[in-house]
């Protein structure tokens, strides 16, 4: 049955969306060409949407996706005499025109690009080009740098891959748990630069969705894998804020003061379960989807378990020293036990270097003299947190803070 334009291009999208991965990597698979796959996966959408509209919308998009790049690879293949061996794998699938299970495809894609002899920015990169389908003018915007600069971590990427021979496959039992946290790192990157750019800028909600669906993905095909549902679930509770995160204006609203009825209900529940289920490995994913957790299941932030939280923060600490996660905890501190507490925190971590620089820290220090009552110095610090802010947005929020204090002067 026909289907209308919009309907086919609808569909299409769904398809990119879900599917590139698979299409993309059942011809690496094949071939073990990067650059053939990526071609092949190309002309297979591109010839779908004329094909389509003509004809309707495949039963499986995906399985004519698949055969429709294996076809394309085949056709090239036979005009290359040099890759005769390939051509016979590449006839042998077709003949076969059985489609690969599409989570294997995908975490065997995952691990390649995530591979640790890449560096890490490639690692990025050339994962959201091969398993995501963003183009590089997408990435490029993600990360705010230029698209040559993206191609040419994507080229280096796929170079590297072929010059060092680095296998197509998940790795065995016994290398796949180190491994996994090479992907898992990069997964998380991937969801930061969506939902708290580094750059200062206030959401990607695309990047970040990108990032869950491929937390999903590991998490669905390593099931025995603590860490990978805890990062899923720590990903699902923050993203479950996003549509309180902004004001009318754009900027941000702290957790204190966000509208708790506009955070995704369905996200929390699923990533609450999932944290629960993760808790017990004790893992850092899963001790700040603990965290995560105890603040989306408040029913107000003055109801917030502060103690909880702390103890969690602690758990975290121990496992490895983290500035940004003792900063954080000197927050929930304060919230526990008041503002001296939450003051005599942020002054130790004064000897971390990593935190110079960091608008946070003065702007932590500023509501701890807020708080006790002493508004000129917060009002200072609040203007110190001014100068260090990455962004308007922010920069403006602290100002404000400034001037209620002096106000209070």
């Amino acid at each position: 049955m026909r289907t209308g334009p919009a309907e086919v291009r609808a569909a299409l999208a769904e398809a990119h969306r879900g599917e590139w991965g698979v299409v993309f990597g059942t011809i690496v698979r094949l071939t073990g060409d990067w650059e053939l796959a990526e071609d092949c996966a190309q002309e297979a959408f591109a010839r779908a949407l004329p094909a389509w509209e003509r004809d309707g919308v495949p039963r499986k998009p995906g399985a004519w996706l698949v055969t429709a790049a294996r076809r394309r690879a085949l056709d090239v293949l036979r005009r290359q005499t040099t890759e005769r061996g390939k051509l016979a794998e590449v006839a042998a699938a077709e003949a076969g025109r059985e489609p690969p299970l599409p989570g294997d495809e995908r975490l065997r894609l995952v691990f390649a690009c995530c591979h640790p002899a890449l560096p890490l920015e490639s690692r990025v990169a050339l994962t959201l080009r091969a398993v995501g389908g963003l183009t590089t003018r997408e990435i490029a915007r993600a990360f705010l740098v230029g698209e040559n600069t993206v191609s040419q971590r994507i080229l280096r990427a796929k170079r590297k891959i072929a010059a060092a021979g680095i296998p197509y496959r998940v790795p065995p039992p016994g290398a796949r748990a180190e491994r996994l946290d090479g992907v898992l790192a990069v997964i998380y990157l991937v969801f930061t630069e969506g939902y708290a750019p580094s750059d200062g800028a206030t959401v990607r909600d695309s990047l970040a969705e990108e990032a869950v669906r491929l937390a999903r993905l590991v998490a669905a095909d390593a099931p025995k894998e603590p860490e990978a549902r805890g990062l899923l679930a720590l990903l699902l509770l923050q993203h479950s804020r996003r549509a309180a995160r902004l004001d009318e204006d754009g900027g941000l609203v702290t957790l204190q003061h966000q509208d708790r009825t506009r955070w995704d209900r369905a996200l929390i529940t699923e990533g609450a379960a999932l944290s629960r289920e993760a808790a017990t490995a004790g893992g850092p994913y899963a001790l700040q989807a603990a965290i995560a957790a105890q603040h989306a299941l408040a029913p107000a932030a003055a109801s917030t378990d502060w103690a909880a939280i702390v103890a969690l923060y602690d758990r975290l600490l121990a496992l490895r020293t983290n500035p940004v996660v003792a900063l954080n905890r000197a927050v929930a501190l304060g919230m526990r036990d008041g503002p001296q507490a939450q003051l005599d925190a942020v002054d130790a971590l004064g000897a971390f270097k990593e935190l110079t620089g960091n608008h946070v820290l003065p702007a932590v220090r500023a509501d701890a003299l807020r708080r006790l009552g002493r508004t000129c110095e917060a009002a200072e610090t609040y203007r110190t947190a001014t100068a260090l802010a990455p962004n308007g947005a922010i920069a403006r929020e602290y100002t404000l803070r400034a001037v209620e204090c002096g106000l209070r002067r």
